[in-house]
């Protein structure tokens, strides 16, 4: 992501909000903009809001790091619009529209069913592919011995045989809509249970897995992958005529639009788009070795790395949130324990020999003296700057930007925001800003500079880089 000056400390918030009754989504449910804010309000901020579905395909984490279609794509949409990204994760394409029109979010990254009802409260770019919507539907429990016949004498192939069957949507989707046409198109009633609208895309697909329910709707792109992740369901029954999928932005932001076309137009031109789509729709092996894992935020054990009960450990001295430790390993490492860098830093934390000496590693490559000497490392930062910084959020920044940039560094930042009247106790735009001047002669060599020059930038994205992945990892990854 591109560099800021701006620290953007926001959640990628998951919203779990239970609403009681239906009439109360009405009364709060924002069908038009009610905020006005295009490309340039965007552009001038620094970044861009994007709502996103939390699911194997769009948006998830994987060995630490943020994977997704979606989210891959956003993060080269941000770079041509030279802001950074900023992630919310929200469950539910009637929530993402309000939170949109809300201004809560400037676009919807959902792969979202464009149709006449939802034209009416947003605006759709241009369509990314095409899909079509499917039945899912669990095999019989000895599919496996069955031949392929035999499987679909068993299974709904013909969409008349679904009147009288009870089939499971997510309320105010596009697969509530198909079936209420489907159900007129073949003359009887289908009973449709309408699930909460907070659920999550594949939560359907996955009751029908465990049995929960007997038939739901999918997009058949998401439906082919999810197949792979649970060979019991079959998702051939095909119950659309094609339609095409895309994202969504407010009414009001005309500007935003055109520019997300033009990109969408000049990078489907590319390899790159291609490759994006592949890797999360058409490379069912990929797909399913990561569902199956341990360290992906749609494994069972939700675990961030093999390293995990080390980083704990660690980060109960710390007195830290232990996914917070984690997002800095990730960033210095990337969680290999061999890892060393052109300077000589080494192991998980990147400690250079002497800083790993002192605070406890004699080999920094086994982990435990690693994460040890870190740990006691970010100790002796934060004593330092409690003296100083009493907020906690605040001096964690500090802290962070010490263990990248060297203590001094940040000590000569601090005085010289003082000397030019800025609040040396607060990092955004006061404390970060005469850092990054450091590459500058006029500050640099500024008498009460002890640890001259330094080209500052690195530090700078390390904090942001840092507290946007704690913040991803709190959105999927237990405490």
């Amino acid at each position: 992501m591109l560099a800021n000056k701006r620290f953007i400390l926001t959640a990628a918030i998951v919203f779990s909000a239970c609403y009681s009754c239906n009439q109360k989504i009405e009364k709060t449910f924002s069908d038009s903009p009610e905020v006005d804010f295009d490309l340039h309000a965007i552009v001038k901020r620094g970044y861009l809001t994007a709502l996103v579905d939390n699911n194997s395909i769009s948006y998830f984490i994987y060995k630490g790091q943020p994977m997704g279609y979606e989210y891959e794509l956003l993060r080269n949409l941000a770079k041509h619009l030279h802001v950074d990204l900023k992630i919310k994760v929200i469950s539910g394409v009637e929530r993402a529209i309000d939170q949109l029109n809300k201004g809560n979010g400037d676009i919807i990254a959902f792969p979202l069913t464009v149709n006449k009802k939802r034209k009416k409260l947003v605006t759709f770019t241009k369509p990314h592919f095409n899909t079509y919507q499917v039945l899912v539907q669990r095999k019989p429990d000895n599919w496996r011995k069955l031949s392929q016949a035999q499987i679909n004498a068993a299974l709904i192939r013909n969409p008349v045989d679904l009147v009288g069957k009870e089939v499971h949507v997510i309320k105010g989707t596009s697969h509530e809509t198909r079936l209420e046409n489907l159900s007129e198109e073949i003359g009887g009633d289908i009973i449709i249970k309408r699930d909460t609208l907070i659920a999550e895309s594949e939560s359907e697909i996955q009751k029908v897995v465990s049995g929960e329910i007997d038939y739901a709707i999918a997009d058949h792109s998401m439906a082919r992958v999810n197949a792979t992740y649970y060979p019991n369901i079959d998702v051939n029954t095909v119950l659309s005529m094609p339609q095409q999928i895309a994202w969504a932005v407010r009414k009001n932001s005309t500007e935003l639009e055109k520019v997300i076309n033009t990109w969408l137009t000049t990078i489907k031109k590319k390899d790159t788009f291609m490759v994006i789509y592949n890797r999360y729709y058409k490379s069912p092996r990929t797909s399913l070795l990561r569902m199956r894992s341990d360290y992906s935020s749609f494994g069972s054990t939700e675990k961030l790395s093999h390293y995990d009960d080390l980083i704990k450990k660690g980060s109960e001295k710390l007195q830290w949130d232990w996914r917070l430790l984690a997002a800095l390993i990730y960033q210095e490492s990337k969680f290999r324990a061999q890892d060393e860098s052109w300077s000589g830093a080494r192991g998980l934390m990147q400690l250079m020999p002497q800083t790993a000496k002192r605070f406890g590693a004699h080999d920094p490559d086994i982990p435990e003296q690693n994460i040890k000497a870190g740990v006691n490392y970010l100790r002796y930062l934060d004593r330092y700057w409690t003296k100083r910084i009493p907020d906690y959020n605040e001096r964690l920044k500090f802290v962070l930007a010490s263990y990248n940039a060297g203590l001094s560094h940040i000590i000569d930042a601090a005085k010289l925001a003082h000397k030019y009247g800025k609040n040396d106790t607060i990092w955004d735009e006061n404390v970060e800003d005469l850092l990054l001047k450091k590459s500058d002669p006029k500050f640099y060599r500024d008498p009460m500079v002890k640890a001259g020059y330094c080209k500052c930038e690195e530090p700078v994205n390390y904090v942001r880089d840092i507290h946007e992945r704690y913040e991803e990892y709190r959105a999927h990854i237990a405490n």
